[in-house]
């Protein structure tokens, strides 16, 4: 595993925190974050909430900016955030599935950068962005891990995600840290 992508949308701030406070000590990898927010930066005080569930470095990234290891990259209100081959990007065009930042667009930028060396992780949400990119991900190799629609706040989007990619491991909020930690490893999950 060489990224981490992951994302949320209704009920995220519970779930992404509890992913943070899980991630695995010896995991070096990015880790690269799209969580539904509101538009209006000024009314989003999401990044100061999750700094207080770990202690790596928590960013909203730059355009262009480099990934480092063991750093915590969070998509900036209203923009969506690709991934390129050893740094980020950020855009403005259209909302996808009305939100910006759109899981499906980082994920599918991760799987074309990234391919087998990616995994992705679906949290709870009410909508089914990241299941295209759930689809990219697979296809391009890489591991998609979904949150258990049983213990998603909101199960619409790991539900979708399973249904574009059935194969992917199902995982419940409390054991998405193991499973980070067997990867990491180069252990084969199923």
């Amino acid at each position: 595993m060489e990224l981490l992508v992951v994302g949320a949308s209704w009920g995220g701030l519970h779930a992404v925190s509890s992913l943070l406070r899980q991630l695995p000590d010896d995991l070096d990898v990015p880790v690269v974050i799209a969580q539904h927010r509101s538009p209006d930066p000024r009314a989003d005080v999401l990044l100061e909430l999750l700094a207080g569930h770990t202690e790596r470095r928590l960013s909203e990234p730059d355009d262009k900016e480099p990934l480092r290891p063991r750093t915590i990259y969070l998509a900036a209100s209203d923009y969506h955030l690709l991934v390129e081959r050893g740094s980020l990007a950020l855009s403005l065009e259209g909302r996808i599935q009305y939100s910006r930042p759109s899981i499906d667009v980082l994920f599918e930028s991760a799987a074309d950068a990234y391919g087998p060396e990616l995994v992705a992780i679906i949290l709870t949400g009410a909508n089914s962005d990241g299941a295209a990119g759930a689809a990219a991900v697979a296809r391009a190799g890489g591991t998609v891990v979904v949150e258990d629609p049983a213990s998603a706040e909101r199960p619409e989007m790991p539900r979708a995600a399973l249904a574009a990619v059935p194969d992917a491991l199902v995982r419940p909020l409390e054991a998405l840290g193991a499973t980070l930690a067997e990867l990491a490893r180069g252990r084969s999950l199923a």
